[in-house]
């Protein structure tokens, strides 16, 4: 069994038990939090939502809070004497999928 679901402006596939980085919710760590934006639902049939699939839900664990690596940001005009160089960390939350509910 594997959903689809939305959550950051970003969509997933995820199945039972397995880890899920997305963009940084607004929970703490242990909390266990209920996903509802499912897109997709396939068991024995598949369940394509109208964008979203009535009653379905995923319920997961929130692991950690954390930042990814440093995305070096270059901007550079030549002839011009213009460079900019910036970086930039996004943060996330790591999830443990608990269980699909239809």
């Amino acid at each position: 069994m594997y959903a689809v679901i939305e959550t950051g402006g970003k969509q997933y596939r995820v199945t039972e038990g397995m880890m899920l980085d997305v963009e940084r919710l607004p929970a703490e760590v242990g909390e266990s939090v209920e996903l509802d934006r499912v897109l997709l639902l396939r068991d024995e049939d598949v369940q394509v939502g109208n964008p979203l699939v009535p009653g379905a839900k995923v319920r997961a664990t929130v692991l950690a809070h954390d930042k990814k690596p440093k995305i070096i940001v270059f901007k550079y005009k030549p002839k011009e004497r213009y460079r900019k160089k910036q970086g930039h960390r996004q943060l996330f939350t790591r999830l443990r999928v608990d269980e699909i509910v239809h």
